[in-house]
This record gives structure tokens, sequence and C-alpha cells, in this order.
């Protein structure tokens, strides 16, 4: 039995031996495969302006940006340029030129090496393979496009943002429903360049143009791509009237966007909602762009849209839960806020400034001290809270040490406001210059919890009497019920009648 048990662990060991070598594959069989897979995609996009069908040209958009963008190499882009492009084209020499700037590696993933021939005879195989003779639009922006985003990657900034300015020109040219999905990524990465390049504000007017081409053209991929790119350039310099602006005089085309560019658009539309003060708004809009967004991926936009929806939570007047501040990936970047979060839940004006001064940088890189400093206010109003729960007397200049104050002057202001404002209840002694407390009432002795239950009882009835109303048929309901019964009968009489005129005409 024991040598049948080492038997079999042997067979097992050389079959898991065997996997292994067949999973290995040289870096040449790896490049041969991708280059492949990338002249498949190509030829998607070309079936895609002959047939009509948008599925090929998203599928291959799709899986290009998706699976193959990090793996681009130079070779691959020469030999996809020079298998799709026709020889007299003046544009395949202009990409040519522009990749000539990248050096290849030096590591053995050239393609015209790798592709032999599988075991079949070789006589039948043509030498030369013939050049196409003309290139569809569609296949031409596929891969212009994918020089762009190879040369951005590679940070050559200004050799991307002159094709991607040649790629835009001649967008304006064509007017293809086939062209729209490549058309909102070319867009993308126009604004992505400039973007990088610290230069956003020269193309906001060439922006505003494409973003009225695209809707007397019915682009509505284009609209939505150019939509959130206007808000971000607005977002970008705070020109935050121009982008409320903006969002309130156009239609975003929620049914014709994807998840992603839905998740952006509630983002910025929180942002700008958090700076005019609708907090209400902007929290949904958070909590929106916070669903609609990645779950797992994305740590980046989930963390923003996480510091965001603290921020805007607390200038409510909630806390929020401590299980935020510990959301897998992003739970180092959330530390300041969850510092902030503290000084606002006890008062401790002391720790708000303490943490002001020392994740300052932070805040601002974020965009988001201009909010922070508004919670001073909700801190202050925590900490009168909290002494007028502990003290029935106090004296100013105790609050002003406490809190953190001036003078005993603004400590007199802000416990006035406090008190006009419902905050507090208490009383101010201007003369001897202290606030008295006043006793805490039990609210069960009042008519409060009375009123409340009264008015849960009719919200229940109302909900009670619009569902007896909508479950009422109408007027007729039970005579159509019963023609409808008879009906059969009719038609049966009909088919004996039929069936005893036959007999008599035989």
């Amino acid at each position: 039995m024991e040598k049948d048990v080492e038997m079999k662990d042997a067979v097992s060991d050389k079959k898991d031996a065997d996997k292994d070598k067949k999973v290995e594959k040289t870096p040449q069989e790896i490049a041969a495969l991708l280059f492949s897979d990338l002249l498949s995609y190509a030829q998607l996009v070309e079936k895609t302006a002959n047939t009509k069908e948008m599925r090929y040209i998203h599928r291959a958009i799709r899986h290009t940006f998706a699976r193959i963008r990090r793996k681009l190499t130079v070779n691959m882009l020469v030999k996809l340029i020079q298998k799709t492009f026709p020889e007299p084209l003046i544009a395949e020499s202009e990409l040519l030129n522009a990749l000539s700037t990248i050096e290849a590696p030096t590591t053995a993933m050239e393609i015209d090496t790798v592709s032999q021939p599988p075991i079949e005879s070789q006589s039948n195989k043509p030498k030369e393979e013939e050049k196409p003779t003309s290139i569809t639009p569609e296949l031409e922006v596929y891969v212009r496009l994918l020089v762009v985003v190879f040369l951005i990657d590679n940070k050559h900034l200004c050799e991307a943002a002159k094709e991607v300015n040649l790629l835009i020109d001649k967008l304006g040219t064509w007017n293809r429903r086939t062209m729209d999905p490549l058309s909102a990524k070319v867009y993308f990465y126009y604004s992505r360049v400039y973007e990088l390049s610290d230069n956003l504000a020269s193309i906001r007017v060439k922006l505003l143009q494409l973003q009225r081409t695209a809707t007397l053209r019915h682009n509505f991929d284009g609209q939505v791509i150019l939509l959130n790119l206007l808000l971000r350039n607005y977002l970008h310099y705070n020109l935050y009237d121009q982008a409320e602006k903006l969002s309130s005089k156009t239609e975003f085309k929620t049914d014709k966007a994807s998840t992603n560019e839905l998740a952006r658009y509630h983002y910025y539309l929180g942002r700008i909602n958090a700076i005019q003060l609708s907090y209400t708004d902007a929290f949904r809009n958070l909590q929106q762009a916070l669903r609609k967004g990645p779950r797992e991926t994305a740590n980046g936009f989930r963390t923003i849209v996480t510091k965001f929806l603290v921020i805007v939570q607390l200038l409510l007047g909630e806390i929020p839960e401590r299980s935020v501040f510990r959301t897998k990936g992003i739970i180092h970047a959330l530390k300041p806020y969850l510092q902030v979060t503290q000084a606002v839940r006890t008062g401790d004006v002391a720790l708000f400034k303490q943490s002001l001064e020392k994740f300052g940088s932070v805040f601002k890189k974020d965009r988001t001290h201009a909010l922070i400093q508004r919670l001073h206010h909700n801190v202050i109003k925590t900490g009168l809270r909290r002494i007028n729960s502990s003290y029935s007397r106090i004296h100013f200049r105790d609050i002003c040490t406490k809190l953190g104050l001036d003078s005993i002057q603004d400590a007199e202001f802000i416990v006035a406001k406090a008190i006009h404002d419902g905050i507090i209840d208490a009383t101010i002694n201007h003369t001897e210059g202290y606030i008295k407390s006043s006793d805490n009432v039990d609210i069960y002795s009042t008519n409060e919890p009375e009123r409340a239950f009264a008015q849960r009882i009719d919200f229940c009835l109302q909900i009670h009497n619009d569902a007896v109303k909508a479950m009422r048929y109408p007027p007729d309901f039970k005579k159509t019920k019963d023609e409808k019964v008879e009906k059969p009968k009719d038609n049966d009489a009909d088919a004996e009648i039929a069936e005893l005129l036959d007999e008599e005409d035989e």
C-alpha cells in the first residue's frame, strides 16, 4: 500500500511539473500573444465601421484599456501601424516619428522573430504580407489614440500633446455614429495631457466648443465626458460659480453615461454644493458617488470622496461612524480626518487647532482646508453644550480658557449667539460676568412625547389610506370579468352551428 501511495504521489508531482512547464512562457511568446490580441481588437474596430454594430467597438475599447494598455511597447505599436496603415499615407510616418523619440527596450521582445508558422507546410505562406490599400476613420483614430496613450504613460507629454491636437482636428471632420465611443476617449486623454502639463486653462474654450459640437451631433458619449471634463477644469481653478452655472444649465445624460462617469459627476456636484453651503445636497451627491464608484479598486477616488463625505457630515452636525475610517485600502489616508472628527465630537478646540497646524498641508492638497475651517464654529458649539451640561454657573474667563478664545468679550458674544439659536439653555449675568444654566426639565413630564406619538400614528394611518385607495377596482370590473367568462361559451355555440350547417350541405 505504501508503494502505491508513493507511486501516486510521484505521478501527481510529475503532472504538476508538466503543467508548470506548459504555463511558463518566454517573453517572446507573451509579446506575440499580446500583439495578436491587439490586432484582433483593431479588426473589431474595423468590423464596427463596416457593419455599424456598436458592440464590437465597445468590446475593443474595454479590453484594450483594461488588459493591454500597460503592456504596450514601441515594437508592438510600430508593427500595428505597419499592418494597418496603407503605404502612401502621411499619417504612418508621423506616428513612427513620434514613437522614434522613445527608446525601444533592449530585451528580446521583438515580434517579427516570434511569430513562427506552425508545423504546416511553409510553401503555402506568401513571402511578404500585402499592405492594406485604405484605412477606415475608426481604425485610424484607434491606432492614433493608442500612440497618444503610450506617450502619456511614458511621460512624453510634448509629443502626446501634438498627436492629440491632430487627433482632435481630425475628429471635427467626421460625423459618424461609430466614432462616438472613440471620440469620448480622445476627449478624455486630450484633457489629461494638459492636466499633467498643468495647463488646463488653455483648453477650456476648446472644450466648450467640443461640447457644443457634440450636442449638435447628438454624440451622447462625448457630451457626458465633456461635461465632466469642464466641471473638473473649473474646480481645478476654484471657479465654483462657473461650475454651478454649467451644471444647472446643462442636462447630464444619466441613461447614456457609464457608471464611472456618473460617479465622477456626482462627486463634482458634491464639491460644488459643499462650497455653496448646500450640505444636504452635497451629502446626497457624495454618497451616490461612493456607491456608483468601484468598491475594491480606484482607491484614490474612494479616498477623496470619503474625505469630502466626512467633512460634509460634520458640517451637518452628524458624527461619521467609526467603520468609515476603517475602510480597507484608505485607512492611512483618513487619519488626519479622524483626528478632526474626534475634535468636533468632543468639542476640543485645542485639538482642532493642533490638527489644522499638523495636517494643514494635507488639507490644502486635498482642497478641503476651506471646509475644515468652517468646522471651528461646530467645535465651539459642542464645547458650549458640554460646559452647559457640566456647570450650573461658570464665568466667561473660564469659558475662554476651556474653549481657547481670545477675549472675554468674544466669549460673551458667542454665548449670547448660542442662547439665541437654542443651542444651550442658559441666562447671562452681564454685571458679574457669568452664565447660569437652566435646570434640565424631564421631557416626559411635558406633552412632547404625546405630540411625537400622535404624529407617528397620523403618518401610519395616511400610509394605510393611500394603500386602500390604490387597491380600489374600477366600477365595471365585475361586469367585464363576467363578459370575459361568457365569451368562450359563445364561441363554442358558433362552432356547433357551423358543424351542423356543414353536415346539412353534405
